[in-house]
């Protein structure tokens, strides 16, 4: 199948073929006529598969072939996102593939000062992409209005359930006009999806396009036990001697991210953090340069991490074992995107031996270990506990001012519950 099969205008057939694309993803190729059809729709697919494109394009055509009812530039698309990297990248797909539409976008999240945002959103605008705290917090203003909204879009649902994100999801489904379209898009079909699905879409097209909580077939997974001192050494040990030239690192926790980027310096590897705490300009260079290549280890954490969309990142590294099982997918789905190769590497200390557990029980298959010579773990080390990240957050979760806080620009309520250019965009 090529884009030229799924009635596309040739505005945006030329955009597309200017990245240098001709044939969807699975996940496009179902999504692009479903949205285009004007129906409701839920769909899965795992991260790296396409699923931007996947709503922007058929989004992009249904908005330059049907004028606003009252003949000016109303605002018609919400695209909602978890975390401002998500954001803007979702951003730059609508700007790409809709250079030559004369559609108006433009992105809005914390981090940054609101007035070009406000000003952006007076000017005009035919979409906009949002995090969830910055948009209420115009809308608290009276800067921006819902009532013209045509088609609204859940992007990573499940990771803005998990940031708890769900009330703020709420008051923004209750602006709404109650006739639109709904498009829900999630690596998984957790419980928690499948009940926000069933409050706000209407007998919606359900596309999969592989199996719930997999992990990539294309990423070759592999465990090396280690003691939790020797972990550090270690990480520089795989750099070093396999010649890594690009790996994201995870992280557990902010500090352990800083900590990590300073001994890594310290053995020659460039690297940088990329964390809530951090403020916009940091991540965005941090990631910029990333991707450019001038770092070797980009150190994230998890939240920070989502929305991350590097073509052919061969490396990714568990420093730490996530605690939420369904993470590891999410983590190590940042490589081995849309059919090329990569390799997931987790370094597990006795302390995390019930997450591998948990980890092997979510993805159904039992992992590779592989212990490095200098590196043998102590077989009489004993677990120590863990503070879990939903622990730190509850601890430190203060009201953050508008600009000043992590990817939302508000502080998330509490959780509501536990050789070929490929299109990865």
């Amino acid at each position: 199948m090529l884009f030229t099969d799924l009635g596309l205008s040739e505005p945006i057939l030329r955009a597309i073929a200017e990245e240098g694309y001709t044939s969807p993803t699975p996940i496009q190729a179902k999504s692009i006529p479903a949205v285009l059809q004007g129906g409701d729709l839920l769909a899965a697919a795992q991260t790296g598969t396409g699923k931007t494109a996947g709503f922007t394009l058929p989004i992009l055509q249904r908005l330059s072939s049907t004028k606003a009812s009252t003949g000016k530039r109303l605002l018609r698309v919400l695209i909602l996102t978890p975390t401002r990297e998500l954001a803007a990248q979702v951003q730059e797909s609508v700007e790409t593939y809709g250079k030559y539409t004369g559609l108006k976008s433009t992105v809005i999240f914390g981090g940054v000062g609101a007035n070009p945002q406000i000003k952006a959103i007076a000017g005009g605008l035919d979409i906009l992409v949002a995090t969830p705290g910055r948009l209420l917090d115009l809308m608290s203003q009276k800067c921006v209005s819902l009532n013209h909204i045509e088609i609204l879009v859940l992007d990573e649902a499940d990771r803005m359930l998990d940031m708890g994100f769900l009330r703020d999801i709420k008051k923004i489904l209750a602006a709404l006009p109650k006739q639109r379209q709904n498009l829900l898009f999630s690596a998984t079909f957790s419980t928690e999806i499948k009940a926000l699905a069933d409050g706000l879409l209407n007998s919606p097209a359900l596309i999969e396009v592989a199996r719930s909580n997999s992990a990539n077939e294309a990423i070759a997974q592999l465990i090396h036990p280690v003691d939790r001192t020797k972990k550090h050494p270690l990480l520089a040990h795989l750099i070093k001697t396999n010649d890594w030239k690009q790996v994201l690192v995870f992280t557990r926790t902010k500090h352990g991210a800083n900590k990590l980027v300073t001994q890594l310096e310290k053995d020659g590897i460039t690297s940088m953090a990329i964390h809530g705490n951090k403020s916009q300009t940091a991540r965005t260079k941090a990631l910029a340069d990333f991707k450019a290549g001038k770092l070797t280890a980009l150190i994230a954490t998890d939240i920070a991490a989502r929305g991350i969309d590097i073509d052919q990142l061969p490396h990714v590294v568990n420093y730490d074992l996530p605690n939420v099982s369904e993470d590891y997918v999410h983590r190590i789905g940042r490589t081995g995107r849309a059919g090329s190769n990569g390799v997931a590497v987790s370094l597990v200390c006795v302390d995390e031996h019930q997450m591998l557990r948990d980890i092997e029980k979510l993805i159904k298959q039992k992992l590779p270990q592989e212990i490095i010579a200098g590196f043998e773990p102590d077989p009489n080390a004993v677990a120590q506990p863990i503070q879990l990240r939903s622990q730190q957050h509850q601890q430190s979760r203060k009201p953050k001012a508008a600009g000043n806080g992590g990817g939302s620009g508000r502080a998330p309520a509490k959780r509501s519950s536990p050789p070929k250019r490929s299109f990865n965009r």
